[in-house]
């Protein structure tokens, strides 16, 4: 079933003209020691079409999310259950291999690490770049290693900060996305809301934040960030 959300609120304001980012703010420094303490607030407005789903299990996200995503749409989905966020990024490579892609979350399970191997090992994922919390060498220390070596081979890194977001980007041969969540990587049998935009342009703009951030783990002074 396909609903636009323009029948609950809208989207599309009429001073926003095309996409644009918008850097809000200078954050203030709380700590000398975070490298990335300084990085400024933005904000990206773009025009969409809009698309809800709801569904309490990942089989059932998989049967109403649409198999071909649409470029310049936007999916808001809420899930009352079973649905993490590798839930999404799973249905888009079954779409389109990925050239790249750049995965943000606070925790992560070990099964999940050797389900995008698999992905990478088979080459439906060329390269890849994590970012993790600060507390992610500590508690998930397996994963942290598993990932490591997994970046190796591709150019890739593992980056550490001060960091609880919960973002997915990536670019195929089709389209380009951004999957912005309240779900980690790792299931978690909670209500999660997520939100799919197909659009190079969001895709851009968070890959370029990530990009710049410096982190707290060492042996990635020679990292170029990917390009198309």
């Amino acid at each position: 079933m396909t609903d636009d959300l323009d029948d609950i609120c809208d989207f599309e304001l009429d001073l926003l003209d095309g996409s644009e980012i918008i850097t809000e703010s200078k954050a203030k420094k709380k700590s000398r020691q975070d490298p990335n303490a300084d990085v400024s607030l933005q904000v990206f407005r773009s025009r969409q079409n809009h698309m809800k789903r709801r569904a309490f299990s990942e089989q059932a996200m998989n049967e109403v999310l649409d198999w071909h995503l649409e470029p310049g749409t936007t999916y808001h989905c809420i899930s009352g259950g079973d649905v993490d966020s590798l839930t999404y990024l799973r249905g888009i490579i079954k779409q389109q291999p990925l050239d790249y892609a750049l995965i943000s979350t606070w925790c992560m399970a070990m099964t999940d690490a050797e389900e995008i191997r698999n992905w990478m090992s088979k080459g439906i994922l060329k390269r890849l770049d994590m970012y993790v919390g600060e507390i992610f060498t500590g508690s998930y220390s397996d994963v942290f290693d598993e990932l490591s070596e997994l970046v190796k081979g591709c150019g890739g890194r593992v980056c550490v900060t001060r960091n609880h977001s919960k973002v997915m980007v990536g670019y195929g041969q089709r389209f380009a996305f951004a999957i912005a969540s309240s779900a980690n990587v790792n299931t978690n049998p909670r209500i999660e809301q997520t939100t799919i935009t197909v659009d190079k342009g969001v895709a851009d703009f968070y890959k370029e934040f990530y990009d710049g951030l410096i982190p707290f783990n060492e042996g990635y002074e020679s990292w170029v960030p990917w390009s198309e």
